[in-house]
């Protein structure tokens, strides 16, 4: 399979930088309303149209890990948590977190101070202690929503059990922004919030197109918005511009590397310091990766025109991570079928534990369901320290080499 030099800075998203100016705004603006307005910092999947709607800027240490990561400073801030005694073995989410929160240091500059922290242990069940260490270090409450995992699929005892915590949640939140939750106001919110989701899901659909307009690698970079922004005209109206974007790209059959013969699909959180080199090796063999679990992990959540808080509690309930393996195996399937992929590449992820479990065994049944060659790669999302390049590159290059025996589509 013959290798060829590919430079994609050319094909580069023009909505790119304006993505970039908004989210230094976002975490600009929460900085200026330090002391102002109340920061809540919030895992990736709890419910932010409540604090929207009581007017509480939410700030996500995940997302800002993934900057970290993307700014390769992830072995440095990481090491300072280190220093403190936390494992190696720890997420590298939460140890850069740590290390920014001792150190100051990131992308942006230091992060707005907290006035409280809210966890959801919908996504994995670090968070919970991670979210403990921040609520001692800055001196603030924590609050907490548990989510069982969905063994046996949904369970209407499930349901009812977060929706009582989702009306404490509420009770709390109350007390610390002395506001009263307005119903129709958080329905407003809601309506932003779902309209951002199927913008979003809408962007993603347009990688069913030859040659896809996007890799995932792109929408990588362009989940911030509705990460950070879900709920907001503003994040609604980027991906509006965005979508103008690819639509022009798929009328004039653009796409996202210059010659697209292979569609692959991926799996986990992306590896965000080596994004560009990884690209730059797929591009190289005509190979696209066109599909991923993880952003399209946030254009699932539907969310209706009458939101209150038994459907709050529904959906944060059954989120990707939530689900059981045959669950996540029946979603990796119907990407792979909807986006006629010729491979799937699993990031067996060293810092995200819930969502590398159980990969071998989807690997197998893909195999088996769909006769796909697949290919599992060690790393870490952030933390660059446990990332063996070349061997990986020699992995994917004999990876592709498979592929390309079989022919694609």
């Amino acid at each position: 399979m013959t290798e060829t030099t590919v430079n994609l800075k050319d094909r580069r998203l023009r909505t790119f930088t304006a993505m970039r100016e908004m989210m230094l705004r976002y975490y600009m603006n929460a900085k200026m309303n330090e002391g102002v307005t109340p920061v809540a910092w919030i895992t990736s999947g709890a419910p932010v149209e409540l604090l929207y709607a009581l007017d509480v800027i939410p700030i996500y240490p995940e997302n800002h890990g993934a900057l970290i990561g993307s700014a390769k400073m992830g072995p440095t801030l990481a090491a300072e948590a280190e220093t403190l005694g936390f494992s190696p073995d720890l997420c590298s989410y939460a140890r850069c977190d740590i290390g920014q929160a001792i150190t100051g240091q990131g992308p942006f500059g230091p992060l707005a101070r907290p006035d409280f922290v809210l966890c959801c242990n919908n996504i994995c069940g670090t968070v919970l202690k991670w979210y403990e260490e921040l609520a001692r270090m800055f001196k603030v409450p924590l609050l907490m929503l548990d989510t069982p995992f969905l063994y046996d699929g949904p369970k209407e005892e499930a349901f009812r059990y977060v929706g009582a915590q989702v009306r404490h949640l509420v009770t709390r939140l109350e007390e610390i922004t002395k506001k009263k939750l307005d119903i129709d106001r958080l329905r407003e919110v809601g309506k932003l919030s779902r309209e951002g989701i199927d913008l979003w899901n809408t962007c993603l659909q347009r990688c069913e197109q030859r040659p896809a307009p996007m890799s995932c690698f792109d929408a990588f970079v362009q989940l911030a918005p509705i990460v950070t922004l879900r709920g907001t005209a503003e994040c609604n109206d980027y991906y509006r511009m965005l979508l103008a974007e690819l639509d022009e790209r798929v009328a004039g059959k653009f796409g996202a590397i210059p010659s697209e013969r292979y569609r692959l699909l991926w799996d986990n959180i992306p590896i965000w310091y080596e994004m560009s080199r990884l690209s730059e090796l797929f591009a190289a063999h005509e190979a696209c990766l066109v599909a991923d679990t993880y952003t399209n992990a946030w254009a699932d959540n539907v969310i209706s025109d009458q939101l209150d808080l038994d459907e709050l509690a529904r959906v944060y309930t059954t989120i990707y991570l939530n689900k059981n393996l045959a669950a996540m195996t029946d979603i990796i399937e119907k990407l792979a079928r909807r986006f006629s992929v010729d491979g799937v590449v699993l990031h067996s992820n060293r810092s995200c534990k819930p969502y590398s479990i159980g990969q071998y065994d989807i690997q197998r049944l893909l195999e088996e369901r769909m006769g796909l060659p697949t290919l599992v790669i060690d790393g870490d999302m952030t933390d660059s320290r446990q990332y063996a390049h070349d061997q990986t590159k020699v992995r994917i290059e004999a990876f592709l080499e498979v592929v390309a025996a079989r022919g694609g589509k």
